[in-house]
């Protein structure tokens, strides 16, 4: 392979915004193999940017590496989809955790109370978030 033919580990680091120690860590630990190596120095394809982009992408999904590792080196399409559904439930479970939170902040932006903690519809939202029913008094529960 010339040396023209690929991008070496900088400038693979460069396009996502990355340290090049990063895409060594993750070569290390399986995710990423460099196409071939060039007077001792990593060259990389367009293959690795479409596989750097996945990691990215899925570490900003809340994936940690050994998670992509998971997925990337599946045996086949079913070991992939189970780790991928195990992924799915929880991001449904964090973004039932940010919706509740948002409804709180939300509810606090609005709130007109000295003291909102004491508010009775903050109350009410504050309760909804953590399974807990409300009191129809409007107090604590």
């Amino acid at each position: 392979m010339r040396p023209d033919d690929g991008m070496r580990i900088g400038e693979l680091a460069e396009r996502f915004g990355l340290a090049a120690h990063v895409l060594r860590h993750w070569e290390a630990m399986g995710l990423l193999t460099p196409a071939a190596r060039v007077n001792g120095r990593r060259v990389y394809t367009e293959d690795h940017v479409v596989r750097v982009a996945t990691i990215v992408r899925a570490k900003a999904g809340g994936m940690s590496l050994e998670r992509i590792g998971q997925i990337l080196q599946a045996s086949g399409p079913d070991e992939r989809r189970e780790v991928l559904r195990r992924q799915h439930a929880e991001l449904e479970r964090r973004l039932a955790e940010i919706s509740a939170s948002k409804r709180l902040i939300e509810h606090v932006l609005e709130c007109d109370a000295e003291d909102f903690t004491r508010c009775p519809d903050y109350r009410r939202v504050m309760e909804s978030t953590i399974g807990v029913e409300p009191d129809p008094c409007g107090g604590p529960a």
